[in-house]
C-alpha cells in the first residue's frame, strides 16, 4: 500500500505526520510505504491514500484522502486514520 503524507510545502509537517504514521502501522502489522511531500508534487503521485490537514484534503480529486486533526499527535492521528490504513491493507492483501 502506498500513502502518501502531504502538508504545504512538504519540509517539516509531513515528515512528522510520515514518522508517526510509520510507528502506528508498525505497531499494527500495518504494510505501507510512506512517502512525505508537499502539496504540488502530491498532485501528479500515484498512490493508495493521500493523509493530510482538512486544509489541503478538499483540493484532492478522485483521490482517497484521510484528514487529520494534527501533524505531530500520535494520539489525534491514529484515531483519525487507523481504520482507513486498516481497511486498505486488508484489501492489499
Amino acid at each position: 500500500m502506498k500513502v502518501i503524507t502531504v502538508c504545504g510545502n512538504g519540509i517539516g509537517s509531513s515528515i512528522m505526520l510520515k514518522m508517526k504514521l510509520d510507528e502506528i502501522c508498525e505497531e499494527h502489522g500495518i504494510k505501507a510505504d510512506i512517502e512525505s511531500t508537499d502539496f504540488n508534487s502530491a498532485q501528479g503521485k500515484e498512490c493508495d491514500l493521500i493523509v493530510t490537514v482538512e486544509e489541503l484534503a478538499n483540493q484532492f480529486e478522485n483521490k482517497r484522502v484521510a484528514v487529520v486533526r494534527s501533524y505531530i499527535n500520535k494520539k489525534k492521528i491514529k484515531e483519525d486514520v487507523l481504520d482507513v490504513l486498516l481497511e486498505l491493507s486488508q484489501k492489499n492483501d
